[in-house]
């Protein structure tokens, strides 16, 4: 059913994706209004040189999927 897809810039420890997956499972099942047990999650992590492609290929190129807008230039991680 649902999936969720996290991608991020390295550095978050197992604790925290699991801690993260977790809560983003449980909002999304609360919102849907539906059994978590439907739900999957990844974590892909990123560098930030990675992370400029993922930014294109993601956001900048599907603006109309994008719901959450973005409120940084991804080449200030660089």
């Amino acid at each position: 059913m649902p999936h969720i897809g996290i991608k991020m810039l390295a550095g978050r420890t197992e604790e925290q994706k699991k801690k993260a997956a977790e809560a983003v499972k449980n909002a999304l099942a609360e919102s849907l209004n539906m059994g978590d047990h439907y739900i999957t999650v990844t974590i892909e992590d990123y560098n930030a040189e990675e992370w400029q492609d993922v930014f294109k290929n993601e956001i900048t190129d599907k603006p109309e999927k994008v719901y959450v807008k973005p409120k940084y230039d991804p080449k200030s991680l660089l």
